[in-house]
């Protein structure tokens, strides 16, 4: 039950974002792929490598806590992406002279267990990124190094030793590119030479198709009524291009039709989408709360502008003054940072919320 069937087994929309990494892929390119969550991120780089042919290493720097953690979860990725016999007696034989052991897990996956000091750490970094390039020359491969919420590295990295080796290593590798996953590209990425792509919200017709095959496949439809907004309408409405939230609520409605006695065919009313989205910011709710109450009051009160009167000028003097914000600076600073946080899109795509749930939430929270 808890498995979600409407994570799409190929990628929706995003053709032009597909063969523009692919491409870049393919070039030894190294990019940043910018863009919201639930905007498919993910699963644009694993589409693009299989299309490019590359094997692709994924870190997950927020799950670093220091450069011992970080290593650990590169060494797993490491062995996970190139898990054949001959590809780990390689890896093996590139480290004889690390002091690490290699170990077979039940799992029957292989592990690099190491205590090691700071210098023997910083060494072992310098070793396994240096991995990849070796791998791909020997394999006549190409290798992607995925780099998801790169900065956090900062956390622990305090003298910035770990992040400038690392932006080194992003421009002198040949046979490997590097993919640095974000909400919004820093200034500092620019100077790398990265490849920019930024993922806007999805057309409404790509989302359509797909959400009218996934349910027709699982033998639900949406009625086509003469209201004023039809159950596909009002689902395309709620989810507002983010794949994400389109994916939770169709799992929602979903679980609702196994609830139903059984029959022929299961039609989806506008009342019933409704229903399920309420029923799906229920469950968001104490995360919503718990990230209202993390927030400076004036970031708070430009989201819940923009959810109860949505704007593409919230700068006006006439928005500034009904909503009470701050103004000048302290106006463009709170969008500055709601958009760095991901809840906000920039001027590019009108100051709009960047999470539909949210907006939900807030407009359900202010009535």
């Amino acid at each position: 039950m808890s498995k979600n069937p409407f994570l799409p087994q190929g990628l929706v929309g995003r053709r032009k974002e597909l063969a523009q990494v692919s491409q870049i892929l393919s070039a030894d390119g190294d990019l940043l792929i910018a863009g919201v969550a639930g905007s498919g991120r993910r699963t644009l780089v694993k589409w693009a490598a299989q299309s490019a042919g590359a094997r692709v290493i994924t870190v997950d720097c927020l799950r670093a806590t220091d450069g011992d953690r970080f290593l650990k979860l590169l060494a797993a990725s490491l062995v996970s992406t190139f898990n054949q016999p001959e590809e780990l007696e390689k890896i093996q034989h590139l480290l004889a002279d690390q002091p690490v052991t290699f170990l077979v897990n039940k799992q029957s996956k292989l592990e690099m267990p190491w205590k090691l000091t700071n210098a023997g750490l910083w060494h072992l970094f310098e070793r396994l990124l240096s991995l990849p390039q070796q791998i791909a020359e020997w394999l006549d491969c190409r290798v992607a190094i995925v780099l998801h919420n790169f900065t956090h590295i900062r956390s622990w990295d305090r003298k910035g030793e770990w992040e400038e080796y690392l932006r080194r290593e992003i421009q002198i590798q040949s046979r490997v590119s590097y993919v640095l996953i974000a909400t919004v590209p820093e200034p500092w990425m620019h100077k790398l030479s990265l490849h920019m792509v930024e993922l806007a919200p999805l057309e409404n017709e790509d989302l359509r198709v797909w959400i009218e095959t996934a349910m027709s496949d699982r033998g639900l439809r949406f009625a086509n009524t003469d209201q004023e907004v039809t159950a596909l309408e009002l689902f395309i409405e709620y989810v507002q291009g983010n794949m994400g939230d389109a994916i939770a609520l169709a799992r929602r409605i979903w679980l609702d039709y196994l609830t139903q006695e059984e029959a022929v065919e299961f039609v989806i009313h506008p009342d019933l989408v409704r229903k399920n989205m309420l029923s799906l910011i229920e469950d968001l709710a104490p995360t919503f709360e718990s990230l209202i109450m993390l927030l400076p009051p004036t970031q708070v009160r430009v989201l819940e502008s923009l959810a109860i009167d949505p704007t593409v000028s919230p700068h006006s003097r006439e928005y500034v003054q009904k909503h009470r914000l701050s103004k000048g600076g302290s106006l463009q600073g709170a969008l500055d940072s709601l958009e760095q946080k991901g809840l906000v899109y920039g001027a590019k795509y009108g100051y709009r919320i960047a999470l539909p749930t949210l907006q939900f939430w807030l407009n359900l929270r202010l009535s």
